[in-house]
């Protein structure tokens, strides 16, 4: 049976894996209020995508504090991949102003690819660096990687996100419960 005593090196693993789902459902509920022909329900869609966007920029800075223990490049390129990520998914925001249209894809379609690619070497460190399962791991590189690729197609005009996106997709709720699982264990060990 594998150790992974490393885990204990997780910065905040059950508030990270939280903010996970809670993204989730703040820009679920935001992009499906927002696309609504009511305009006070667009403006509340509007605060869920702005919070979801909030959510995925401390993601990426707790987060980056576990990973700067490891590789200080790979937490930077993690840092970086949220800050755009949560940039390019409130874009769709600017929509409101009168004279702005932006595509509601496009943003989308940008956050997810640079969120794929820049997820790819956070999951190797997870690996190598023994912080979660093997299983878990490998999933993730090969779910982002996959999930990357179906967002990059869509720029070239092939619908293949919605079906590339779930294998990453799911790792991504599997991740946030195994941070929360294991997050009293490892906050524990942190506190020592």
């Amino acid at each position: 049976m594998t150790n992974y005593s490393n885990s204990s090196k997780i910065y905040k693993a059950r508030t990270i894996g939280s903010f996970f789902l809670l993204a989730f459902l703040a820009y679920g509920f935001g992009r499906n209020l927002f696309e609504s022909e009511t305009q006070s329900t667009k403006y509340i869609g509007a605060i869920f995508i702005i919070t979801n966007s909030v959510i995925v920029l401390f993601i990426g800075i707790l987060f980056r504090k576990t990973l700067f223990i490891y590789d200080v490049l790979i937490s930077n390129i993690y840092f970086i991949t949220r800050l755009v990520e949560s940039i390019a998914l409130a874009s769709i925001v600017l929509n409101l102003i009168p004279t702005v249209s932006i595509s509601n894809d496009y943003g989308y379609f940008f956050a997810m690819l640079i969120l794929g690619l820049g997820s790819i070497p956070m999951c190797l460190t997870l690996h190598r660096k023994k912080l979660v399962p093997t299983w878990l791991a490998l999933w993730g590189i090969i779910g982002y990687a996959i999930f990357a690729f179906g967002f990059l197609m869509e720029f070239f005009g092939e619908k293949w996100s919605m079906y590339l996106l779930i294998i990453g997709g799911i790792w991504e709720i599997n991740f946030a419960i195994w941070l929360i699982v294991k997050g009293k264990q490892v906050e524990k060990t942190t506190n020592r």
